[in-house]
């Protein structure tokens, strides 16, 4: 359920693109009504959906605050950075904005991971993990290094896949071919991981 809620925000920009896209006369109107006049026909979609993300990120951390009285940064980082490429694409009603988001968030994370390793030598990954799992200090700065590389080119492959492809196939990606992808990696992870935990039990 978790990994459900932390996704509602893209479920609910995804559902809301294919909505909105499947009535473009009253999804032109009610845009134009609430985001501004100048809107063209096929913009609507993709601003009614970064609203929808916008709202329902709020909506989010609202939920966690009432409930725990406590936000995780991440929540917060992902705010600003929806805040920031969404209300710039509402505002000049460009969806390049919105579509530079992921990317941001993703080279934002890595710069994280790889800083704090580099500069710091705090391993993030392993203070996340380590009170689940005993692993090598090698294998702890391996995680952190695949993790950074993995974001970076997260980062790369959505800015791909948005200039090279239509929009709607963007969108489509955003769900389900960034969490596929996320899926594999953190499968393989496990698989590695699984050797030195074996040994480790050993």
């Amino acid at each position: 359920m978790k990994f459900l809620f932390d996704l509602l925000p893209v479920i609910l920009f995804f559902a809301a693109y294919k909505f909105a896209g499947g009535a473009p006369e009253a999804s032109h109107q009610f845009a134009s009504h609430w985001l501004g006049d100048g809107i063209a026909l096929s913009q609507a979609p993709i601003l009614i959906a970064t609203a929808v993300a916008i709202l329902a990120t709020v909506a989010q951390i609202t939920v966690v605050w009432l409930r725990h009285r406590k936000v995780d940064k991440m929540l917060w980082v992902s705010l600003v950075i929806i805040i920031v490429f969404g209300g710039a694409t509402l505002f000049f009603h460009n969806p390049t904005f919105i579509k530079w988001k992921p990317t941001a968030l993703y080279w934002l994370f890595a710069g994280v991971l790889g800083g704090s390793a580099l500069l710091f030598k705090r391993n993030l990954i392993r203070k996340m993990l380590e009170a689940q799992i005993h692993l090598p200090n090698l294998v702890w700065e391996r995680l952190n290094l695949a993790w950074a590389a993995f974001f970076v080119a997260m980062g790369f492959i959505n800015l791909y896949v948005a200039y090279a492809y239509s929009e709607e196939t963007w969108v489509n990606f955003k769900l389900f071919g960034g969490m596929g992808l996320m899926l594999a990696f953190v499968l393989g992870q496990g698989f590695y991981l699984s050797k030195h935990l074996e040994e480790d039990a050993k």
